[in-house]
């Protein structure tokens, strides 16, 4: 029976406190990176409060969804990062409570902010994005006077066409003029140019005041049908200084706009497969008739008699081809001929074109709306995802607050936006299946959680950063530096005339080694690589020289400490073979660029053996007789 333990209230207030907070900051983040699309439409607009109020809400409620996951990754890598930080977790686990049973209320949390995510792209989401997209249609409409371009004729104006050459967007001013209003006719129509002008918004909203400078006003006057002439008189006007007020009306309009009751992102999941249904019939039955018009379609001949029709027939029936009927003809019925053909080609292409494209447009609204269901799910499961990996990442790394849990949350989500970017755009552009497109950033990262909760549960070093700074050296042959310091607590001192002896010994045997070996000649690759073998005298000499620092590092004496620091760390095996798997070596000699870092590796390591023996060699002299004094001492 599941019983609500204090661990679980515990952990799920930390959590709870840390979600809250990564959320809103997650969630301002995001509005934010989503503001900048639709800035244009906001500055300068003269919006009042409650519409601005109304945009920014709507906003915040389409991007909750994308804030959940987020805010999961980064309080689970908190939580997990400050109780492993205070030892905490270690703690639990000597309780004998494995993380998961830590995790667990935590899992029930997750799991309901999945579904309140999904609750919120099923029903919350497509109500706001409908509202979102006719009050954003709206905010555009407002005004229209900093919306014109340059170089191109506007029509946002009711029955009028601006032309604007250049625009100061400081002074308001318009330069190189030429307006075209338009009626249901020819007649009544005007030509405007000027040199500049403003275009200005009434306080009412209701018309738009264009004032303009040295221009011309070309207008067709109405024809009063006098002597039955078809010629339409005109006015032209010249003037310097000249104010039109347009008709527009600048306010707000809430109606309903066509086009949104048709897009994915306003429907809910039923609605979406009730609607997949009835596209993918359309489709169906657009198909069939496209199949069944192209099988019955039959090149029509126009220039061709019903003698000639049934004549041509009768040589098709005999074997005789089109090409050598067309070869017999005479130059006027070739020609005819090849513009009767390159005519109806022309025709089957276009027809064939508008077709196409209009099975493109049907089979991309099939798609988004597939992706559109299917983001719903895979947005949702993502909560879970990012929980099983910033729970354990948190867990391994032991590392609290906002620095290293920041850095990882960015990293991962990096990672997840590629994948989820990419994945949209080939299946929008038909290059992938709908299916892997929006499932591969989920493919991905499932696996990612997988193996760090395994990892942090067997309390796995994967990202310990000392174990990869330690081989990271050991592969590039870096030195390491002993660090001994005098003990706080010393119950027996150093047997130092034992030691002195032993350090005798060891110069003995680094004399004898160096008569012996030639380290500082090139070594036989053939030995090196595909010949067994260890250098047990190297070895040797460091076990006794370890064991008398270890016995010396217990000294009272600082002269002691500093030559005992001065001693070097001898690697006992680089220099004579790369690996001590004999397949290795052989593998490494095989493959020539490999083969060579590693023998020139080797050659370093020889030369660094060489110069820590001899360093040894003077430590030792030097401390051997201090070690006497200290023994005599006593």
């Amino acid at each position: 029976m599941f019983r609500i333990k204090k661990l679980d209230i515990f952990v799920a207030k930390q959590f709870g406190l840390l979600f809250v907070g990564t959320f809103f900051i997650c969630q301002f983040v995001l509005m934010m990176q989503f503001l900048w699309r639709y800035v244009d439409e906001l500055i300068g607009k003269g919006l009042t409060i409650d519409v601005l109020a109304q945009f920014f809400w709507y906003m915040g409620l389409m991007l909750m969804p994308q804030a959940f996951p987020l805010a999961i990754l980064l309080s689970s890598l908190i939580t997990f990062g400050n109780l492993g930080e205070s030892s905490e977790l270690t703690a639990i686990k000597a309780a004998g409570i494995s993380l998961m049973q830590s995790m667990r209320s935590l899992i029930f949390v997750v799991c309901c902010v999945a579904g309140l995510s999904f609750f919120f792209q099923d029903v919350v989401g497509p109500e706001a994005n409908r509202r979102f997209g006719r009050l954003l249609i709206a905010m555009k409409q407002t005004s229209p006077e900093l919306e014109i371009p340059e170089g191109i004729f506007y029509d946002g104006l009711p029955e009028t066409n601006l032309y604007v050459q250049k625009k100061d967007l400081d002074l308001g001013h318009l330069y190189g003029i030429m307006i075209y209003r338009r009626t249901g006719s020819y007649e009544d129509q005007a030509i405007i140019l000027a040199d500049s002008g403003m275009l200005q918004s009434t306080e009412d909203k209701k018309h738009l005041m264009l004032t303009l400078w040295n221009g011309e006003w070309f207008e067709n006057m109405k024809t009063q049908d006098i002597g039955g002439t078809a010629e339409v008189p005109y006015r032209r006007e010249t003037f310097s200084h000249k104010i039109i007020l347009l008709d527009y009306d600048g306010g707000f309009s809430l109606d309903d706009v066509s086009d949104l009751s048709h897009s994915a992102k306003v429907k809910s999941s039923i609605r979406i497969i009730h609607d997949l249904d009835s596209i993918k019939l359309r489709c169906d039955s657009i198909g069939r008739v496209y199949y069944q018009t192209a099988k019955e379609y039959i090149l029509s001949m126009p220039a061709v008699t019903q003698a000639d029709s049934t004549k041509l027939q009768q040589q098709l029936a005999e074997g005789v081809t089109y090409d050598s009927i067309y070869v017999n003809l005479d130059g006027e019925h070739k020609l005819r001929a090849v513009k009767e053909a390159v005519s109806q080609a022309q025709m089957a292409v276009n027809d064939l074109a508008m077709k196409s494209d209009y099975c493109f447009y049907e089979n991309k609204e099939y798609r988004n709306h597939q992706m559109e269901f299917i983001s719903k799910i895979t947005l949702s499961l993502s909560c879970i995802v990012f929980f099983f990996i910033g729970a354990p990442l948190g867990a391994i790394i032991r590392k609290g607050g906002l620095g290293v849990p920041v850095i990882i949350s960015v990293l991962v989500f990096i990672i997840y936006y590629i994948f989820e970017n990419s994945g949209m755009r080939m299946a929008r552009a038909d290059e992938w299946s709908v299916w892997f497109g929006k499932w591969i950033s989920t493919m991905v990262l499932a696996p990612m959680a997988i193996f760090f909760t395994f990892k942090a549960n067997k309390d796995s070093t994967v990202f310990n950063m000392d174990a990869y700074r330690l081989l990271f050296m050991k592969v590039m042959g870096l030195r390491q530096k002993r660090n001994l310091t005098r003990k706080e607590v010393i119950i027996d001192d150093p047997s130092y005339a034992h030691d002195a002896a032993v350090l005798e010994k060891v110069n003995e045997s680094i004399k004898l080694y160096d008569e012996r070996h030639k380290l500082l000649l090139l070594p036989n690759p053939i030995k090196v690589f595909f010949r067994p073998g260890d250098d047990h005298e190297v070895a040797r000499i460091n076990e006794m020289l370890e064991e008398t620092i270890e016995d010396l590092s217990y000294t009272r004496n600082r002269g002691v400490l500093m030559r005992l620091n001065q001693m070097p760390v001898i690697p006992t095996h680089a220099h004579t073979r790369p690996f001590r798997r004999r397949w290795l070596n052989i593998l490494t000699g095989l493959f020539l660029p490999t083969g060579i870092f590693f023998y020139l590796r080797m050659i370093r390591f020889r030369i660094r053996l060489y110069h820590d023996l001899q360093t040894v060699w003077k430590v030792n002299k030097e401390l051997v007789p201090l070690l006497l004094e200290l023994s005599a001492g006593k």
